[in-house]
């Protein structure tokens, strides 16, 4: 059975810029689920996410949030499996303060950071992760680079 990937955002409005992130995943057919948590106002829904994830069939956990960003962190520190955080850009600071709060992680419960806004990125990250133990996803992917290279040869102006 091929792992899902598990996503949470700390507010409902963080959904519009995650389309891309749904989006790269479907096509890759990577099944997810995504749902609103927070690690301040709900963290205990968002810890018993994290705890169960491994059990209900998540190979890899995508945390996005703004301001104080510690959603992935929680994250982070209730599982085994690899998080993901995507700082979402906010008000304040134009996101630079979600990205300092995912990326500056202790030791011993590091969270792999995307740029701010940087949904696509995650999710080829989170397909990357789960290709390491299917090989039908690293042929997407292989298909995926090559795609990417033939569309930027093709304006080669040289």
């Amino acid at each position: 059975m091929s792992k899902k990937v598990g996503i949470l955002m700390g507010s409902a409005s963080d959904a519009e810029a995650l389309k891309p992130l749904v989006e790269t995943l479907k096509s890759f057919g990577v099944e997810y689920s995504a749902h609103v948590a927070s690690a301040h106002r709900t963290p205990e829904e968002a810890t018993e996410f994290a705890k169960g994830a491994r059990s209900r069939g998540y190979g890899v956990l995508i945390g996005c949030a703004g301001k104080a960003a510690h959603l992935a962190g929680v994250m982070a520190g209730h599982t085994t499996l690899p998080v993901i955080g995507i700082p979402m850009k906010s008000s304040f600071m134009d996101g630079l303060d979600s990205l300092l709060s995912v990326v500056q992680m202790p030791a011993g419960v590091p969270v792999a950071t995307v740029a701010i806004n940087g949904a696509e990125n995650a999710a080829i990250l989170a397909v990357q992760m789960l290709a390491i133990s299917d090989k039908g996803l690293e042929e997407k992917l292989v298909a995926h680079k090559q795609a990417m290279h033939d569309k930027t040869f093709k304006k080669d102006i040289l």
